[in-house]
């Protein structure tokens, strides 16, 4: 599972609303020639960015390469269930990526544009966020 090495703090502020700000940097493809690029702001779970680093590796083999451009740093934390309201900040249950629209999220290369395509799709449905394919 992704997780940071070491923290300042164990556990992190939930932070303001992500908001609809468009980034301006990490927007562009910078290593691949295709990528998956968000359209919404989300929280994704490091879970979620395994599963689809699972499936470029499936996908793409020992001749393709992945470039993973998130990464999960901020910690979220649970209380436990049917624990009354109190008694402190729940403990750390995982970490997750803040994603604004633009970033990209993955870039992949090795292959041709079709395949490139059709795996990138498959990673599509393994995040909780919106995305849309990029290319050079």
């Amino acid at each position: 599972m992704l997780q940071p090495r070491k923290l300042k703090y164990r556990k992190a502020f939930k932070g303001r609303s992500l908001g609809r700000k468009i980034i301006t940097k990490g927007h562009l493809l910078s290593f691949g020639e295709m990528g998956l690029k968000a359209l919404e702001t989300k929280m994704v779970d490091a879970r979620e960015i395994e599963a689809a680093i699972n499936e470029l590796k499936r996908g793409l083999g020992k001749k393709g390469r992945y470039w993973l451009r998130i990464f999960p740093h901020k910690p979220k934390t649970k209380k436990p269930p049917e624990v009354r309201m109190g008694g402190g900040k729940g403990d750390v249950d995982t970490y997750v990526a803040l994603v604004k629209p633009g970033t990209i999220m993955f870039e992949v290369a090795g292959f041709s544009k079709d395949n490139l395509k059709s795996l990138l799709k498959r990673v599509q449905h393994k995040l909780s966020v919106k995305t849309k394919i990029v290319s050079e």
